[in-house]
C-alpha cells in the first residue's frame, strides 16, 4: 500500500482539466470589455464637445465608467466588500507574484506586475460597473451573465481537479470555495436588482428618488450636534466600554468594507497556503530523519553523529507542534486587528471631524494634497499586504516563543529534570526581584529624604524640590557606578521590548512602530492618515450637509424660474416662440456688451452676416 500523500499526489498528477483559468482570466478580458463598451454607451457625458471636435460625432454617449466610489459610497456596501472577495483568488496569486504574464528580466518585474494587476483589475471591472450603473435593468443583466460565467467555469475547474497537483486532498475546493460563495451571492444580488428593476419599468413598483448627496447617517450626526445633549441613559457594558459601541449615525465607507472582507479572505487563503507548504516541509524532514535513523542504525549508535541525532530528532519535532499550535494565536491576532482598525478609523475621522488633531504626530497635521490623494489609493492594498505579512512574522515571533517555553519549562519535566529546572527559574526570577527591588528602593528614598513636604494637604505628591542636599551628592555618587551596570540591563530590556511591540504591531497600519520624530519613515502610517484626510475633506458630515442646502437651494430657484415662465408663457396675447425668445435676450445682451460681438463664432449665412452688421452699426452709435 502506498502512503496517502503519494497516492493523492499521483491522483493529482493524472488529472487534467478543460479549464485553464490563467488562460480564461486573457479571455475573459473580451466579454469585460464588451460590458464596458454598452454601460459606457448608455453612460450620459455631462459635458458635450464643441462642433469642431471629432467625439461631437457620438453624441452625449460613451461616457466614464466608474466601477466604485472609493471616498462617499455608503450604499451597497457588502455587495462592493463582496465584490472585492470574488478577486481573492488572483490578489493571492499576485502577492506570491505567481502570475506574470509577460517574461522580462529581473530589473523589469515591476511593471509586469503592474500590467498583471490591470489586468486581473480589468477582469473584475465588471462585477462593479454592473453593481454601480445607473441603468439598473442593462446592469443587473450584464452582471448575471457575467457572474454566471465566472461562476461556471470556477465550478467546472474544481470538479475536474478537487485535489490539485502539487498538495494533498482537496485543496482546489479549499481555495476556491470563498470565491465561489462570492460569485453566488452576486448573482443573487443581480437577480434582484433585475427584478427590481423590471418591477419599475412594469409600472408596478415607484422609481426611486434621486439620490442626494447627503446621505441619512450624515444628517443624524448634524441634528445631534445641534441638539442639547443629554445624560446617557443606563450604564455601558463593559464590551461597550471597552470594545466597541454601535453609532447610528456614522458608517463605514464602501472602500473600508472592501478591504476588511478581502483581507478576511486571503488571510484565510494565506493560512491555508502556509499549512501546505509546513505539510511539504514536514514530508521532508520526515524523509530526512528516516535517513537519520538508517545511519544510526548502520553504525549501531557508535558514530560521532550518534549523540546528536535524539537531540535533533526532538527539535524537529517540537517545531513542528509549535508551529501548529501557534497558528490559531497568530490568527487570532490578525483577525482582532482588522475589527480594531475598524474601530480607529471611526475614533480617528470623528476626532477629525471635531477638529481635534492632538492624537497625531505634529507632522502630520498638514500633510500634502498629493500625498493624500496618492494615500486613499495605496491605503486598501498597503492594508492587505501588512496583515499578511504581520500574520507570518507574528506566527515566527509566537513560535520562537513557543520554543523557548517548551526547552525551558516543559522538556525539562519530560526529561526528569524538573528539580534543576525549578532551580534556575528561582535564581533567575530571584535576581530579576532583586534588580527591581532595588529600583523601587532608590525611587522610595528620593521621595521619602530628598524631597521637601506637601505645600498644602490637598497636593498628591511633593513638589520638585530638594531637601538633604549633601545627603543627595553623596547618594548619587556611590549609585552611579551601580548604574552603570543596571543600564546595561535595561538596555537589553529595551531591545528586546521594542522588537516585540514592533513585531506584535507590524500587521496594524493605523499605529506607527517608529520612535517620535522617525514617523514619517512608516510609509504604511502615513498612507491612514492620507487617508483620513481625505476622507475628513470629503465626507465630513457638516460640510456634505452644507453642500446639500446649496444646491437644494440652486435647484428650488430654478424651479420657481421655471414656472415664472410658464405663467409667462401661458398668459393672454400673442404668443412667441422660445426660438424668438431666445434670439431677442441674445440681441439685448450683445447690444449691453459690444465687445462680445468680436468674440462669436463666425457662422455662414447671409442672414447671419447681416445680423453681426447691424450688431457692430449699433454697438458704433
Amino acid at each position: 500500500m502506498l502512503p496517502e500523500n503519494t497516492r493523492t499526489r499521483q491522483l493529482n498528477g493524472g488529472c487534467a482539466s478543460l479549464v485553464d483559468m490563467e488562460l480564461f482570466l486573457h479571455y475573459s478580458l473580451i466579454p469585460s470589455l464588451a460590458i464596458i463598451l454598452v454601460l459606457s454607451f448608455l453612460q450620459r457625458r455631462e459635458h458635450r464637445r464643441q462642433r469642431d471636435d471629432t467625439s461631437y460625432l457620438l453624441g452625449n454617449h460613451f461616457g466614464i465608467i466608474v466601477p466604485l466610489d472609493f471616498v462617499g459610497t455608503f450604499s451597497n456596501r457588502w455587495s462592493y466588500g463582496i465584490a472585492f472577495g470574488a478577486t481573492a483568488n488572483k490578489v493571492m496569486f499576485l502577492f506570491s507574484e505567481g502570475y506574470q504574464p509577460l517574461q522580462v528580466p529581473q530589473w523589469a518585474q515591476a511593471f509586469v506586475l503592474l500590467i498583471g494587476g490591470m489586468e486581473v483589475g480589468l477582469a473584475y471591472f465588471p462585477f462593479f460597473a454592473c453593481l454601480s450603473s445607473e441603468f439598473r435593468l442593462v446592469g443587473s443583466i450584464l452582471g448575471f451573465c457575467y457572474s454566471l460565467i465566472w461562476l461556471v467555469v470556477t465550478i467546472l475547474q474544481v470538479s475536474q481537479c478537487p485535489h490539485g497537483q502539487f498538495w494533498r486532498r482537496y485543496e482546489t475546493v479549499i481555495f476556491y470555495w470563498p470565491s465561489l460563495l462570492c460569485l453566488a451571492f452576486l448573482l443573487g444580488r443581480f437577480l434582484h436588482m433585475f427584478v427590481k428593476a423590471l418591477r419599475v419599468r412594469l409600472g408596478w413598483e415607484c422609481q426611486a428618488e434621486e439620490k442626494s448627496v447627503l446621505e441619512a447617517h450624515q444628517a443624524a450626526h448634524v441634528k445631534r450636534l445641534l441638539r442639547t445633549p443629554r445624560p446617557r441613559e443606563g450604564e455601558t457594558t463593559w464590551f461597550q466600554s471597552r470594545i466597541y459601541e454601535w453609532d447610528p449615525c456614522f458608517q463605514f465607507p464602501s472602500r473600508m468594507i472592501g478591504t476588511i472582507v478581502l483581507a478576511f479572505i486571503c488571510l484565510y487563503l494565506f493560512i491555508v497556503i502556509e499549512f501546505y507548504m509546513f505539510v511539504l516541509v514536514g514530508d521532508e524532514l520526515a524523509v530526512f530523519q528516516g535517513k537519520l535513523e538508517s545511519y544510526t542504525a548502520s553504525v549501531n549508535q557508535t558514530g560521532p553523529l550518534a549523540p546528536v541525532i535524539p537531540q535533533l530528532k526532538e527539535l524537529i519535532s517540537v517545531t513542528k507542534g509549535v508551529w501548529v499550535v501557534t497558528i490559531l494565536p497568530a490568527s487570532l491576532t490578525c483577525v482582532s486587528y482588522l475589527f480594531h482598525i475598524l474601530a480607529c478609523y471611526r475614533k480617528h475621522i470623528k476626532k477629525l471631524w471635531a477638529g481635534d488633531k492632538h492624537f497625531l504626530p505634529l507632522r502630520f497635521r498638514n500633510p500634502a494634497s498629493s500625498e493624500s490623494v496618492v494615500a486613499i489609493a495605496r491605503y486598501s492594498g498597503w492594508q492587505i499586504a501588512y496583515l499578511l505579512w504581520g500574520y507570518f512574522i507574528i506566527h515566527v515571533v509566537q513560535s520562537l516563543c513557543g520554543m523557548a517555553i517548551m526547552y525551558g519549562l516543559v522538556l525539562p519535566v519530560i526529561h526528569n529534570q524538573a528539580l534543576e529546572m525549578l532551580q534556575g527559574l528561582g535564581i533567575g526570577i530571584l535576581t530579576t526581584s532583586v534588580v527591581v527591588g532595588l529600583m523601587i528602593l532608590q525611587v522610595r528614598i528620593a521621595a521619602g529624604f530628598f524631597l521637601q513636604p506637601k505645600l498644602g494637604s490637598a497636593d498628591k505628591q511633593k513638589p520638585l524640590a530638594l531637601n538633604n542636599r549633601k545627603a543627595f551628592h553623596n547618594f548619587n555618587y556611590f549609585l552611579f557606578y551601580y548604574n552603570v551596570l543596571l543600564g546595561l540591563g535595561a538596555c537589553l530590556s529595551r531591545l528586546l521590548i521594542s522588537c516585540i511591540l514592533g513585531t506584535w504591531l507590524i500587521a496594524r497600519i493605523d499605529r506607527t512602530i517608529m520612535q517620535s520624530g522617525y514617523e514619517g519613515a512608516d510609509m504604511g502610517f502615513r498612507a491612514w492618515i492620507g487617508m483620513l484626510y481625505v476622507d475628513h475633506y470629503h465626507t465630513n458630515p457638516v460640510l456634505v450637509s452644507f453642500c446639500h442646502i446649496l444646491i437644494t437651494d440652486h435647484r428650488e430657484r430654478q424651479l420657481q424660474q421655471a414656472i415664472k415662465y410658464c405663467y409667462i408663457d401661458q398668459s393672454a396675447g400673442p404668443r412667441v416662440s422660445a426660438r424668438s425668445r431666445t434670439r431677442w435676450l441674445l440681441l439685448q445682451t450683445l447690444i449691453n456688451n459690444p465687445s462680445l460681438v468680436k468674440l462669436r463664432k463666425p457662422k455662414s449665412g447671409h442672414s447671419s452676416r447681416q445680423f453681426t452688421q447691424m450688431l457692430m452699426t449699433c454697438s458704433e452709435s
